[in-house]
């Protein structure tokens, strides 16, 4: 018994040995190197670049004060829609003392003016009456008096709007009422009630109350790498994508390319600007959204393309191979082409190929090739 034990227990251990040969010298042998294969096909190719940017109102206005104060109502919110000529916020003018004693002052000097004219008047015209001046000087009474009323007026004016910022005269073109100067949405306010401001001058440029836009003439601004820029032209079409809303594409019109370059990242960099064309549902775009701008370089239309990866580089010149023997033995002529516009996927054969040719692509990665 202890005999045949043995022997099963060498058979199994001389099994495993030349399994394990077997497997060995297999996994040895050379793999047959198979290859894709592609057929030149007629297609159109295109040459595209992505630019990212913003959209924009094309133009933007600050709305300023036309006299310092403090904010004393606003009327508006952002994204309320304005006339020009609508009241956003009041202002409440807090006057220069300096300022506002010269004007009562004026106004003190006008009173004492007003009433001795009067006295003189009234004099001047008893004797009129009385046929002991004459009727010239009589006038001239009249028009000093008439002089000293209107005088006594414009230094009221003055002090209320020294003191008040608004007269009775010009109510409705007061300066305490903020304006928007253009029809538009109102894109920011930022100021509250209480904050001060000031009017724009030589030495400041004003506090900002409001910034209103035109929102139904908006553009595209982005920045494109100095080795493309030399394929763009003033009315270029471009394809918008707002990244915010998916499902909405934009046209627009290359318009701008600016004659000097910006350094971003280390590369330059020029900047362009496109108009939009808003579709009905433009009313969903805001000012400021983050877009990209797909525009076509280059196009090929209906030439002969094959794979960018069937073709070799070296140096200035690109090879193919080519298919010379049958299904069942195969051998591939390696042959020069002149090449043309790729897309970064398929590529333009110029010459060297016609549409009865197979290509030969990359290697066939197998699974025990992987192993």
């Amino acid at each position: 018994m202890k005999k045949y034990s043995k022997l099963i227990i060498a058979v199994i251990i001389a099994l495993i040995f030349i399994g394990t040969f077997v497997f060995l010298w297999q996994k040895s042998q050379p793999k047959e190197v198979v290859y894709n294969e592609f057929i030149p096909q007629q297609d159109s190719i295109q040459k595209t670049t992505i630019i990212t940017g913003k959209i924009e109102p094309r133009n933007e206005v600050n709305i300023k004060p036309q006299i310092s104060g403090i904010i004393s109502e606003l009327l508006k919110e952002p994204g309320d829609y304005v006339n020009a000529g609508d009241v956003i916020a009041k202002v409440k003018v807090i006057p220069d003392m300096a300022q506002l004693s010269s004007a009562e002052m004026r106004v003190r000097l006008a009173d004492i003016n007003l009433k001795q004219a009067e006295t003189d008047f009234q004099r001047v015209e008893n004797l009129y009456n009385q046929k002991l001046v004459s009727a010239d000087e009589f006038d001239k009474s009249k028009m000093s008096l008439n002089q000293a009323k209107h005088e006594r007026l414009a230094a009221q004016d003055a002090l209320e709007v020294v003191r008040d910022g608004v007269s009775k005269s010009n109510a409705k073109a007061s300066s305490t009422l903020i304006r928007s100067t253009i029809s538009g949405v109102i894109l920011d306010i930022p100021v509250k009630v209480g904050n001060s401001v000031i009017l724009s001058n030589t030495f400041n440029d004003g506090t900002t109350i409001a910034t209103v836009a035109n929102m139904n003439d908006l553009i595209f601004r982005g920045n494109i790498d100095e080795t493309e820029v030399g394929q763009l032209t003033i009315g270029m079409n471009m394809k918008i994508t707002i990244g915010a809303l998916q499902d909405l594409n934009f046209d627009a019109a290359l318009e701008y390319i600016s004659p000097k370059a910006v350094e971003s990242n280390g590369a330059n960099q020029f900047e362009i600007k496109a108009a939009v064309k808003l579709a009905k549902d433009g009313s969903k775009i805001r000012s400021g959204y983050s877009a990209n701008a797909e525009i076509v370089l280059a196009k090929a239309d209906n030439v002969l393309t094959v794979p960018e990866s069937a073709i070799e580089f070296s140096g200035d010149s690109t090879f193919v191979y080519v298919l010379t023997g049958s299904a069942n033995e195969k051998n591939y002529e390696r042959r020069a082409v002149e090449t043309g516009l790729s897309d970064g996927v398929n590529i333009e054969i110029k010459k060297g190929l016609t549409a009865k040719d197979k290509v030969r692509g990359p290697e066939i990665i197998t699974d025990d090739k992987k192993d």
